[in-house]
């Protein structure tokens, strides 16, 4: 027996203008059964389409985390619902100032999570990228389903 595929209307994706708009042919993030998958965020500010303050990869950290936040606070989530990040560093040197911020969002939350050093990213003058999955309830949830998903079509 086989795992079922997914309906087209099961799947929904989202986005939200309080962050970077995606650059490509992919999504901000996409629910499923109860699971949102946040595409990596850099740090562009949302506002200016520019990367922030490159070459200081704690500030970049704080502006990745932020677009992270808008994407999870339109689904009606937040930090606290994220089960897994992965971490993309383009200088394993950064690794330590950006534990040191991403810590002081996760606290004591502790999500899984993976970080790799990467030869690039996909913005030259990013340090960091972000994604995550989190688990922000299925339909029954007042913030998430159609009404949500299909009033914000990417």
């Amino acid at each position: 027996m086989g795992v079922p595929t997914p309906t087209p209307e099961a799947i929904h994706r989202m986005s939200t203008p309080a962050a970077p708009p995606a650059a490509g042919p992919y999504s901000q993030s996409t629910y499923y059964a109860g699971i949102l998958y946040v595409s990596g965020q850099l740090p562009i500010d949302p506002l200016t389409g520019e990367v922030v303050e490159p070459g200081d990869a704690g500030a970049q950290t704080h502006q990745v985390i932020a677009n992270l936040s808008a994407i999870l606070d339109r689904a009606g989530a937040s930090l606290r619902n994220v089960l897994k990040a992965t971490v993309f560093l383009r200088r394993i040197e950064d690794f330590a100032a950006v534990n040191d911020v991403y810590s002081s969002y996760f606290g004591t939350i502790l999500p899984a999570r993976s970080c790799v050093a990467v030869s690039s990213l996909p913005n030259s003058r990013a340090l960091v990228e972000i994604e995550v999955i989190a688990a922000v309830g299925g339909p029954e949830n007042r913030l998430i389903g159609k009404r949500l998903f299909e009033a914000t079509p990417c």
